[in-house]
Formats: structure tokens, sequence, C-alpha cells
């Protein structure tokens, strides 16, 4: 780009009648300057003009966007295009879905309640009468039926689940205004590893910036409520020392979904230390079980062994085992209820802290890692069907090669005892498996 000359310069060839040589041609001066305004007048009008023009094309960038399909999930556009709420009647059912049924029960706002674990908790909460409201956006990660049917089951128990985006303020201080939550548990997240390579900002915008709105809310709020909130073992990253620790590092992360759960971590931190939030976190060892994820190995395994397909067994260095800290729902969720249990109050108030508050983080996982080759040789005998085994390499894709949980803390702290073996485990697993996708027509997910 050619550098814009100097005002003198512009003036003296502002007409090409006027030479560069002066002295040849005498000008009246208030003609030169009327013709020097004129022009100067034009170039602001023509600047003007481009920089709207400039302006409405950014708009339009902005606005306008391609329809979402499911191959291409996008959670900002996501939550620009959320379900309207509010309104006496949605009001009433928030109150409604809030109640708390025993003298010592908990009012519990689960953010991402149609996931998972979220699912598993909230009913949980629920039958053992907790007030529990729920907030999920459905996202398309993957397929949205799954989580509709767990929403369903959860309407049918009497949980009300809202559905929006964790990064709408607006909603959150609504849900807040309506219901003085005791506590929240945190579940919405972007999850898995190998989707980061397709989608960054997704991570971004759930796990860090869907954080810092759930805890900016809550420091608001007044009481303010205790928060427990998922973490993940992916913070143990490239560690090579097992069992891994809360005690050990982790600096060192293989995946983006590690980073923005080890930033999160440090942001739970920064909201403990200055607004007295009471925060514990939880570090998930690869949960399985009914109504689990698609994207899970256990789960496409058993989806490609039923239709024939190749198995892809990844295998570390060397022909190294690749090996898991597989923990099963059941003992997940008894972990997440007995951390809202042993909470402590935050020290907060209208969002300035008044003293030290909790803040505490656990493993939560099986404490018995199982070769990822021998969970497909226990699916084997459990459809009765031999597994299409191809042996890979590990891609560096941010998998890591080994996973197993030190729990004594939680044991301490919690009282956490898993008490389900994989074996038992998957048999339950795929006992719903058949029962939900042959038994009820519904067409397996992929």
């Amino acid at each position: 780009m050619s550098q814009l000359k100097p005002l003198s310069l512009i003036d003296n060839s502002i007409d090409s009648g006027v030479p560069s040589t002066p002295g040849k041609i005498k000008m009246d001066k208030s003609h030169y300057i009327l013709s020097h305004r004129m022009r100067w007048q034009s170039s602001i009008w023509k600047l003007t003009f481009w920089s709207l023009i400039f302006v409405f094309f950014i708009f339009l960038f902005v606005t306008r966007s391609p329809p979402s399909s499911s191959s291409s999930f996008d959670p900002i556009r996501r939550s620009l295009q959320a379900p309207t709420w509010g309104g006496p009647a949605w009001e009433k059912r928030v109150r409604s879905s809030a109640r708390v049924r025993t003298s010592k029960g908990l009012s519990v706002l689960v953010t991402g309640a149609a996931g998972f674990v979220g699912s598993h908790v909230s009913s949980t909460l629920k039958h053992r009468g907790d007030g529990v409201v729920g907030l999920d956006n459905f996202n398309d990660y993957y397929d949205p039926s799954l989580k509709r049917s767990r929403r369903d089951l959860l309407e049918h128990a009497g949980v009300f689940i809202v559905e929006g985006d964790i990064n709408d303020a607006a909603l959150l201080r609504k849900l807040f205004d309506v219901v003085p939550f005791t506590h929240v548990m945190h579940l919405a997240a972007q999850a898995g590893v190998r989707y980061a390579m397709q989608n960054p900002s997704s991570y971004v915008h759930s796990n860090i910036a869907g954080l810092v709105s759930i805890l900016e809310v809550c420091k608001s709020a007044n009481p303010q409520p205790a928060i427990v909130w998922a973490s993940s073992s992916s913070v143990y990253g490239l560690n090579s020392k097992v069992p891994f620790s809360e005690w050990d590092r982790t600096d060192q992360p293989a995946s983006l979904y590690a980073a923005t759960k080890k930033a999160g971590e440090e942001i739970a931190h920064t909201y403990n230390h200055i607004y007295g939030l009471s925060i514990t976190g939880l570090r998930f060892f690869t949960v399985y079980g009914p109504w689990g994820r698609p994207d899970m190995a256990y789960f496409f395994f058993t989806q490609d062994i039923l239709q024939g397909k190749k198995i892809p067994i990844f295998e570390g260095p060397n022909h190294g085992t690749v090996a898991r800290d597989f923990t099963y729902i059941d003992d997940i969720v008894k972990g997440c209820l007995a951390s809202l249990d042993t909470a402590k109050k935050s020290t907060g108030s209208g969002g300035k802290k008044t003293g030290p508050a909790q803040l505490r983080v656990f493993n939560l996982g099986n404490t018995s890692p199982v070769p990822v080759t021998e969970l497909v040789g226990i699916l084997e005998r459990l459809l009765k069907m031999k597994a299409n085994r191809v042996m890979l390499k590990m891609p560096r894709n941010g998998d890591v090669q080994f996973t197993h949980a030190n729990i004594s803390l939680a044991q301490q702290e919690l009282g956490y005892k898993p008490s389900t073996d994989l074996q038992t485990g998957l048999k339950k697993f795929v006992r719903w498996y058949l029962r939900y996708y042959s038994g009820s027509g519904k067409k397996s997910s992929g």
C-alpha cells in the first residue's frame, strides 16, 4: 500500500492546471482556498460513504450465518437461537421443580441436566427429596434425540429442564430471581478430546466463558450458593506418574479440552479467593453406563460390533497398552452428591467476600485401569458377537495412553467408594443399549 502524502504536497497538486513549479501562473488566493475547501469536503464525504458501506458489510457478515447442522455444531449460534423463556407459567414450573420435599433438602440448579452425568445426578437428587431445576441447550454435538429422551424421563420424575445457554446472563439472573438456589451442580460443558481439533471455539465458549457466566451469577446472588463443577482427569495431561493424585502437576495438557478444564480450575480459584464462593471441582475418570454418550469408545464399539464394522483399537509406542480407569455412572453420582452434601456455605454477600471460603478438588475414578482390548473382549462376550479388530497407532489428537485415579482424598473427605467393576457396569449398559435402540425401534447413532 502506498503511503499517504504529506498535506503540503497534496495541496500543491490539487489541480492538474497548476504546475509543481511555483511562479509561472498566478492564481487568485480566494479561488484557490475555495477550490481546496470543496475538494477537502468531497474527500470527507467519500470517506464517510465508504465507511458506512464497510460497516454495513460487517453487519451482514455478523448477523447472517449459514443454517446449523449436526455436522458443524456452533454453540454460539445455538445459544442465540435458544427458545424464549419467562412468564407466570414458566416461573410456576421452575418453582415447582425446585421445591424441596425434605427438612434438610437442597435446592440445586443442575447445568447440563440433559447430559449423561447431569441426567443421572438430577434424577437421584429429585428421588431423595431435593429441589432440582435443570438447564441445558440441547446442542447437537451428538444426537439430540438422546438428550430429549433423558429430558422426558426427568420430566416424568418432576424435574423441569429449562432450555437455554449457560452464557445467557439474563436467563441465569432470572432463574436466581425465581429460586434462591442453595447449590449449583455445574456439569454443562463441551465434551470430547478429538472434537477440539474441528471446533476449538466451542470449547472456549462452553468450558471457559460458560463457567465464568455461572460464577458471575453465583457471586452476585444473595445468598451465594455453594458450587460443585465437573473438571476432568484430562488435566493430568502428559504426566507419567500413576496413579494420578490431586497433588500432581496439571500444567501439561495434551488437548485443548484438557487446557480448558485446567483453565476452569484456575478461574474457580480466582472466584473463590476474591468473592468467597465455596467451590468443589471433580475430576471424572472415563464415565460409562446406561444413557451414556455416543462419542465414548464403549458406546460406539457396541454399535460397531452389532453392525459388523471394524473396531479401531489404539496402541501406544512400542505396542504399549492403552488403558482407562473406567468409572460406572452410579459411582460418579455418589461422588457428586457427597460433594454437594459436604460443601460448606459460600462466604460472600452481594458480590463481596466476608471470609475464607472452601475450595476443593477431588478425583472420582474406579482405581482399576482396564486395557481397551479387555473392554472389547467383555463387549464381545455380552453381545455374543466377535469384533472385527483393527490395531492402530495412537494418533496425536489429544488422547493419552493411560489414566489411573488415586481416590484416597475423596475416600477420606467424601466417603467415596466405587463398587461397580467393568464387567458388571458394561452388562447394565448393553442391556440398556439393546432395549433403547432395538427394543424401542430407535436407530442406532451414526
